[in-house]
């Protein structure tokens, strides 16, 4: 999936309009039609309309990609780690604590 598709499908999750979303990037509702009708946009617009909507684009190798998203998806425990008192601390809850 490319960062286009994943914008545009977090801008119909969140059921904002294109229009909407243009106001709030501070860009033209055309601008973000030919995006997602697929024109090869600057990083600075697509991070604009990432911010726009609450999220921050992250860009990591195309190898590590699965492996990123499961760590993410699992709320920063490893795959594998034990639940319970006697699991180690994840990553998001130690972030979560640090000053």
């Amino acid at each position: 999936m490319s960062i286009v598709q994943d914008l545009e499908n977090a801008r119909k999750a969140a059921s904002l309009t294109q229009e909407v979303l243009a106001q709030r990037a501070g860009v033209s509702r055309m601008t973000v039609s030919r995006i997602e009708a697929g024109m090869d946009p600057r990083l600075s617009t697509l991070q604009e309309l990432a911010r726009a909507m609450g999220m921050e684009l992250m860009l990591v190798p195309r190898a590590l990609r699965p492996e990123v998203e499961g760590f993410l998806r699992s709320g920063g425990r490893v795959l594998g780690q034990p639940a319970g008192a006697g699991a180690p601390r994840s990553l998001v809850d130690l972030l979560d604590k640090a000053p």
